[in-house]
């Protein structure tokens, strides 16, 4: 196979191992919500789920080692505890929820079996693929990603170029840091950190004397790639969200309204269609996602033989108990946490694309210290009374759009690279 061809199939897997985290429900809810205002809602979606995951991938083909490098600069403890807290979040929600998507779009209408057996049946699937890994990216990129793309784009290209009706107003006051926070539900910056690595291992499998520059510039390419890709998706998923949001009721659920647009779309075989996409979308993230830590895991304790194989049935075994859950119970428990990591998963991507010179490990560690300071009020605003947080809110800007930690790592990243400046 040569590295053009192979470049493309890595991209692919990489865009399924993406896009399948359950992420297919969220952008027409999006739509829907932001009526003729989808356009710019659609901007900050894209800027947390297409640009920062590519800048992840970017600082993968630079790095070329694990998700553990990211935090490096900080400290290796910093380090350990980042890869841990990643793997802890990514194992117990994200992953389970593709079972959950699975089981409420593509099993329940038509069997009417209990959440438990789909959740047990898929991931002893899941297993299955995981132990057979060198196979998994190549089945991925060859096959399932062609048969997503092809049933997703039919929906949207049907949706996009049908007659619009008149569109209801938007929900949004902030139209595009409201689409940016909603992106943070696709985990695809974190998804960045963790599929990037899977990629590398995976290269340097198959292309064992293949150079570090050569390596890079795959990596990067897939990278591009699976953006472009998503990019593509992502956007139309919320314009006919958008353009079809006066045919449903305003409380509407995300799986109710995907079902009902692939109804819209394509008729009654819409929602066969849709349940063939869920089920292969959602498939190859859990796989992609098990896959990821299992290498991790067998990296970080190389004396123990038989580490890939116990974290791959650990990992499993938390997605049988928490993908039986509801998806809405799975996304509402996800908010404070995602707004715990996602501000440091930000920070270490951009600091990782950056030239050394302007990324030091001095600038590492204010940046990565202050980010986190300033991001507690927004995770804290998910568990306790909003009024309790009100002063802390008002002294710091747009802390009331959960983005208060953003002004002022950006302001430490520039103040501390002035004082390594005036000392050097």
């Amino acid at each position: 196979m040569n590295k053009t061809k192979e470049t493309f199939v890595f991209g692919f897997a990489l865009f399924a191992g993406f896009f399948g985290a359950g992420n297919l429900i969220l952008p027409p809810l999006l739509g829907f919500k932001s009526g003729s205002d989808w356009w710019l809602v659609t901007l900050g979606f894209i800027i947390s789920t297409t640009i920062i995951p590519l800048l992840a991938i970017f600082a993968h083909a630079r790095l070329q080692g694990t998700f553990f490098d990211f935090g490096k600069k900080v400290s290796p403890i910093f380090s350990l505890i980042f890869s841990f807290s990643m793997f802890a979040i990514t194992v117990t929600l994200p992953c389970p929820r593709t079972a959950a998507v699975t089981h409420e779009m593509a099993i329940a209408p038509f069997f009417g079996t209990s959440s438990l057996l789909t959740s047990v049946v898929y991931f002893v699937l899941v297993f299955v693929f995981v132990m057979n890994r060198n196979k998994v990216l190549s089945i991925i990129g060859k096959y399932l990603t062609p048969i997503i793309v092809l049933i997703i784009l039919t929906i949207i290209v049907i949706g996009v170029f049908s007659p619009v009706s008149e569109m209801n107003p938007s929900s949004f006051e902030l139209p595009v840091i409201g689409g940016m926070l909603e992106g943070y539900q696709t985990y695809d910056a974190m998804a960045g950190i963790i599929m990037g690595g899977v990629v590398l291992v995976s290269i340097n499998r198959s292309k064992d004397n293949m150079s570090f520059a050569d390596k890079k510039v795959m990596i990067a390419k897939s990278g591009l790639i699976a953006m472009i890709g998503l990019f593509i998706i992502y956007t139309g998923l919320i314009a006919i969200g958008a353009f079809y949001n006066s045919h449903f009721d305003e409380n509407i659920t995300r799986t109710d309204l995907l079902s009902g647009l692939a109804t819209k779309t394509l008729g009654n075989t819409g929602s066969a269609f849709l349940s063939v996409l869920i089920a292969l979308a959602c498939f190859t993230t859990a796989v992609a996602i098990v896959v990821s830590f299992a290498d991790f895991f067998k990296t970080y304790f190389k004396t123990f033989k038989h580490t890939y194989l116990l974290a791959a049935i650990f990992f499993c075994v938390v997605g049988i108990v928490v993908g039986q859950m509801d998806v809405k119970y799975i996304i509402d428990v996800a908010l404070p946490v995602l707004m715990f990591i996602y501000p440091l998963c930000i920070v270490l991507i951009i600091l990782n694309v950056l030239p050394e010179k302007l990324a030091t490990k001095l600038v590492f560690r204010w940046v990565v210290l202050v980010t986190f300071i300033f991001s507690i009020p927004d995770f804290l605003g998910f568990i306790i009374p909003a009024e309790n947080l009100e002063g802390i809110k008002t002294a710091i800007p747009f802390a009331h759009q959960n983005l208060g930690w953003v002004l002022p790592a950006i302001a430490t990243f520039i103040l501390v690279n002035i004082f390594v400046k005036l000392k050097r």
